[in-house]
């Protein structure tokens, strides 16, 4: 008897056995039960829509539940956050603004006034105070992280430069809430409420910049390691340390209602802040230089840091600080070791910032209620606070980027950039909304500012920038070509796949008269990225691609940028930058390898499914990566493009040329280069009818071409078999004969070596 069959049998044995013993306990057990149970049990009902109607009362019952009632929540509110950051994200805004308005809109001033009662079953009363308590710990991850983010050292490093534009941008749209709130303490503030807390509230909420929406802008258009990217930064992360201390101090002072009661809190809060500083930071630089890694740091270690942040929390609570403040604190002492920092904002931000933030955007738009803004005066007075907070922000960095001696272009976007709030903003609104210190109407009238200033960051950035591009095209001073460079532009996305294709550009171009001038681009694709996770991505990504540059003896220009759009991205990098040359990866969707296959087949399926619905693959998948973006490409680029299929490549050796029309002949000035360098062989196919008009003019310029080049032969046939593909390394086909090809042969071409698909520019024809 096999093992097989022994275990079989042994199995079905255990089963039986204690199958059997396990009924005869409930049968035994029967006679233990009171005659009053027996007696309920048997009123069950026995037929099937009572079961029925059982069973939905079980439903009902566990969906309205504190848990059930939370749960529907969650997934009410994620969906609607994440519909409403992909549509704003396709008008080019941040994704934070999307979430604010997917907030409002489940809120009292849309959902709740058009459709009450069912808002009163989604949003009962009773189960706010869960969400607001959900958020509030979302709040602290997110401040922890914040904290985190700002490198003190280049806080420092940056001092005397920034100092001026971070601390003028506090000062002056702080003076100018307190005189707005002067005029408008009297008529709308709470009864009870002193002036200065209600004025310093009003000053703090003109005073904030939103540090983590203002870092993704600068991502998104390239200007991280810019001067005016480092400078904008650098003033932002100094405003906001300076912003949040502010903060502390101005709730201690309302906590304790004047400056003499509060104090003794101030004293002891500097005295928290030293102690985390001078003893905690000292300790957590020790364990940051240890553990630094995910293979040593373990639960243990994560906890321990977890512990810390939550004690940090606790004693900002207690100190009446608030707790946020004590978040912030925490994330700021982190060690400075920056692998250490990554692993735990990583760890911190896929939860807390994906699944608790958005409930605090809708925590926030349940307390907005727009409809409180009832008159003409109201909504004037809401014009007000958002000019002073424009005036404040705006013109504050723009007046000291000026006096820093930055030109009129780097201070406008300065200004603009500075002037951005967002998250932060909404924040310091619902402390002072929660401490009744700003009333409702005020509220309101601040998350509008708020949605305002952070809406108009990206189309004031566009507008100044078109302004300049065409004020110095008037003047002349439009990027020319230079004169004796090939200019040629090589966007990829795995790191791998740069190296590859910087290998073909070596083998087309390394004989061309021209010097060679390549400029290397990868974008990472996604909205909300970690600042501090770029660089990482960034060196990881261009490390294949510049070794091999060296190797190769290539000079190599890296370009990288965050993107949330990258076929697009790549098309205006492109034609920007006056390119000769585009040679472009044709990404997973020509891909022969099984990860990739596997994708294309989900695509499929799942186009083939939420088309019918009419709905964004954006929401749902990763749309952005499996997008064939190669009719983008070709349609768009002013230049030539060359789409590379690689089938592992490494070496032309053995090539193959489709000649289907007259045009194709162009692309024998990409053969002659392999000729003379790497190809030992090179077969030409004319895929044409020899009564073809065009055919003769073909044959007789393929036959000059194979007189001075040995290696170099060619054939005719109409119909493309995988012979013709056996043994080579390279194909080279047009873009117009690839199109007509891809329709005949789809199965032909998957047998198809290495390929290299041109379409040729008017322009570089001409």
């Amino acid at each position: 008897m096999g093992k097989v069959s022994r275990s079989a049998i042994f199995y079905v044995l255990i089963m039986l056995a204690f199958g059997s013993l396990i009924y005869l306990i409930i049968k035994a057990g029967e006679h233990l039960e009171s005659n009053a149970f027996v007696s309920s049990f048997a009123q069950q009902p026995s037929t099937l829509s009572d079961g029925f109607r059982v069973f939905k009362e079980t439903v009902s019952h566990h969906a309205n539940t504190p848990l059930g009632v939370l749960l529907m929540q969650i997934i009410v509110i994620l969906i609607t956050c994440r519909i409403f950051s992909w549509l704003f994200l396709k008008l080019g805004q941040p994704t934070v603004i999307g979430e604010i308005i997917a907030g409002i809109v489940l809120g009292p001033s849309i959902f709740g006034y058009f459709f009450p009662e069912t808002s009163g079953i989604l949003f009962p009363i009773e189960s706010l105070d869960n969400i607001a308590l959900l958020s509030q710990f979302g709040l602290v991850l997110f401040m922890f992280a914040i904290g985190m983010e700002l490198d003190l050292k280049e806080v420092r490093r940056t001092m005397k430069q920034t100092v001026l534009i971070s601390h003028t941008n506090t000062i002056v749209p702080f003076a100018l809430g307190m005189i707005t709130a002067y005029f408008v303490y009297e008529k709308y503030a709470y009864e009870d409420t002193p002036f200065l807390s209600f004025a310093l509230f009003i000053g703090i909420a003109m005073s904030i910049t939103a540090f983590p929406v203002l870092a993704r802008i600068i991502q998104e258009r390239g200007l991280t390691k810019t001067h005016l990217g480092t400078l904008t930064l650098s003033s932002a992360a100094n405003g906001d340390i300076t912003a949040w201390c502010l903060l502390a101090v101005v709730v201690s002072i309302a906590n304790a209602g004047n400056v003499l009661s509060a104090s003794f809190n101030i004293l002891f809060a500097v005295l928290y802040v030293l102690f985390m500083f001078y003893i905690i930071r000292p300790f957590l630089r020790m364990i940051g230089n240890v553990y630094h890694n995910d293979e040593v740091l373990d639960k243990a270690m994560v906890a321990l840091i977890f512990l810390l942040v939550i004690i940090s929390v606790y004693m900002a609570e207690l100190l009446g600080l608030h707790a946020l403040f004590g978040a912030f604190i925490a994330g700021l002492v982190m060690p400075p070791n920056m692998r250490f920092r990554k692993i735990m904002t990583e760890k911190v931000e896929d939860v807390g910032l994906s699944l608790f933030l958005p409930l605090f955007f809708v925590s926030t738009g349940l307390r907005t209620h727009i409809g409180l803004l009832d008159t003409t005066e109201l909504w004037l007075m809401c014009g007000v606070f958002i000019a002073v907070a424009i005036i404040g922000k705006f013109g504050s960095a723009f007046a000291a980027a000026r006096v820093l001696g930055e030109n009129m272009k780097n201070s406008l976007y300065i200004g603009a950039l500075m002037n951005t709030r967002g998250l932060m903003e909404l924040i310091v609104l619902v402390i002072g909304y929660e401490m009744r210190i700003l009333p409702p109407t005020i509220f309101v009238m601040l998350v509008l500012m708020t949605l305002v200033t952070t809406f108009m960051t990206t189309p004031l950035l566009s507008l100044i920038q078109y302004f300049y591009h065409r004020k110095n095209k008037a003047n002349g001073q439009n990027k020319e070509v230079q004169s004796g460079k090939l200019n040629l532009l090589l966007p990829f996305g795995r790191a791998g796949s740069g190296q590859t294709m910087l290998n073909l550009v070596h083998q087309l171009f390394s004989e061309d008269k021209r010097k060679l001038d390549v400029t290397a681009l990868h974008l990472t694709v996604g909205a909300n990225i970690n600042p501090m996770q770029l660089d990482n991505f960034e060196e990881v990504s261009f490390a294949p691609i510049m070794s091999g540059a060296t190797k190769l003896g290539i000079p190599i220009r890296p370009r990288y940028k965050l993107s949330s759009n990258a076929g697009q991205d790549i098309v205006d990098f492109a034609n920007d930058e006056n390119f000769d040359f585009m040679l472009v990866g044709a990404g997973i969707s020509m891909s022969n390898l099984p990860n990739d296959i596997e994708a294309n087949q989900f695509l499929k399926t799942f186009n083939r499914f939420f088309r019918r619905f009419r709905a964004p693959e954006s929401w749902f998948s990763p749309g952005t990566l499996l997008k064939d973006k190669t009719k983008l490409f070709i349609e768009q680029v002013n230049c030539t493009v060359g789409i590379f299929i690689n089938r592992n490549f490494v070496k032309a050796q053995n090539v193959v040329l489709i000649i289907n029309s007259k045009e194709d002949l162009s692309l024998l000035n990409y053969i002659n280069p392999l000729v003379k360098s790497t190809a030992r062989n090179v077969n030409v196919i004319i895929k044409m009818s020899k009564s073809d008009p065009s055919y003769e003019v073909i044959r007789l310029t393929l036959y000059d071409f194979t007189v001075k080049e040995s290696n170099v032969t060619f054939t005719s046939s109409k119909k493309l078999n995988p012979s013709h593909f056996y043994g080579n390394n390279l194909m080279l086909i047009s873009y117009d004969a690839w199109n007509e090809l891809s329709e005949e042969y789809n199965e032909t071409l998957q047998r198809m070596p290495s390929t290299l698909i041109i379409r040729e520019h008017k322009k570089a024809e001409s």
